[in-house]
């Protein structure tokens, strides 16, 4: 099957993949060749692409996923791969976050994505 991303930037990866990992919102969908055809909401999180022997990994920050024909679409507004996550970057990241101001319900808002955001890459930073 094909899997692409797509961000704002541009087309992050367009791989042929076996098995493809995503984040949902309310959970996790695993995606083999033939899936029915689906439209989901990504959450904060690891998407893992598994091609032959080797898996990418990468963290999606939000968007959605579409499957259809064996054609896996995810539009994120950002796709970082693992290799390039980096602990203490990320523990700085939640740092900030925790410090955003929460006087309006905008900046509740914001702050609650981004510490789910940073608390995510760290929960995948941890697995490995």
């Amino acid at each position: 099957m094909q899997v692409v991303i797509v961000t704002p930037e541009a087309t992050a990866l367009d791989v042929e993949a076996e098995f493809v990992s995503l984040p949902l919102i309310d959970g996790e969908i695993g995606v083999l060749k033939d899936h029915a055809p689906t439209i989901g909401r990504l959450g904060f999180g690891e998407m893992r692409v598994r091609t032959g022997n080797d898996t990418d990994r990468y963290f999606v920050d939000g968007g959605f996923v579409q499957i259809s024909n064996d054609i896996v679409s995810v539009l994120t507004g950002k796709a970082t791969p693992f290799t390039d996550l980096g602990m203490d970057a990320v523990r700085s990241s939640l740092a900030e976050a925790e410090a955003l101001p929460q006087s309006t319900t905008a900046e509740t808002e914001l702050r609650r994505q981004s510490i789910n955001r940073a608390s995510a890459q760290i929960k995948m930073l941890e697995k490995s």
